[in-house]
């Protein structure tokens, strides 16, 4: 498996997935705690599930009787939270290295 693009987005969803590591949580869960529009959250969800560091499952309900489509909950694969934390280190090791390379792309006046 390989690692998923770690964009910023990313790092936002994988940060709202790790605030509770076993919860699971429906896609406008990841958004609201993400700050991301569900345009954004969902392919990030599908990436990071394909490189397998997030479970997936249906709920069990009936969309008619529940008035509303059914959910897909999400959570960490709890065998691969060491790998999340690992790459969300290195993309603040390389947004500090660049920080300090380029102020002015981290706001500072350079």
């Amino acid at each position: 498996m390989s690692s998923p693009r770690m964009t910023l987005p990313t790092q936002l969803v994988l940060r709202a997935l790790l605030e509770e590591p076993t919860r699971e949580m429906y896609g406008l869960e990841v958004c609201r705690a993400a700050g991301l529009p569900s345009g954004t959250i969902h392919p990030i969800l599908t990436r990071l599930e394909k490189a397998g560091w997030l479970q997936s499952r249906w709920e069990k309900v009936d969309p008619v009787e529940r008035g509303r489509p059914r959910r897909k909950y999400y959570c960490l694969d709890p065998n691969r939270v060491g790998a999340v934390l690992a790459a969300l280190q290195r993309s603040d090791a390389s947004a500090q290295a660049l920080a300090r390379l380029r102020p002015s792309l981290a706001g500072e006046a350079g």
